[in-house]
């Protein structure tokens, strides 16, 4: 696929994976993922509780709870419950990634990590530049 067409595709995705954060509960911070495959999308995340826990993220002081799970790591763990396979597959996330969703994401085999906003911390991101996955930032998510 050429780069124009391939940007087009990165940013419509990335719009899909900002409209996907608005599912989330959490007051704090809203993050979405989806995970892109052969230009099907396998997998949708957001940030939130696990199943079966009220859906309230935070705590009454305004901290994010313990076992909040991330927009990413969510959309990975519908993949291995699933026939589908991450291995050569583009994440779309809000949010650049953790060090511990880092983790998961290089484990998981995807190759491509298309993301919006930078976290506080670009550790997640070094370590997976290290890995060798291909990193893209798209600030600009025109309509």
């Amino acid at each position: 696929m050429d780069k124009d067409k391939q940007l087009k595709y990165d940013k419509a995705y990335l719009r899909i994976a900002r409209e996907w954060s608005k599912l989330s509960h959490c007051k704090r911070k809203q993050v979405g993922a989806l995970i892109v495959k052969d230009r099907m999308i396998i997998s949708d995340g957001y940030n939130g509780t696990p199943s079966g826990f009220e859906n309230f993220c935070e705590d009454e002081e305004g901290y994010t709870k313990w076992y909040v799970l991330h927009a990413e790591a969510n959309a990975i763990l519908k993949v291995a419950g699933s026939t589908q396979s991450c291995r050569g597959a583009t994440l779309y996330i809000t949010l650049s990634p953790c060090k511990e969703c880092s983790k998961l994401i290089h484990q998981a085999g995807i190759t491509r990590l298309v993301y919006y906003i930078d976290y506080k911390d670009n550790s997640g991101l070094e370590f997976l530049r290290k890995a060798g996955v291909e990193l893209i930032q798209i600030n600009e998510l025109e309509e």
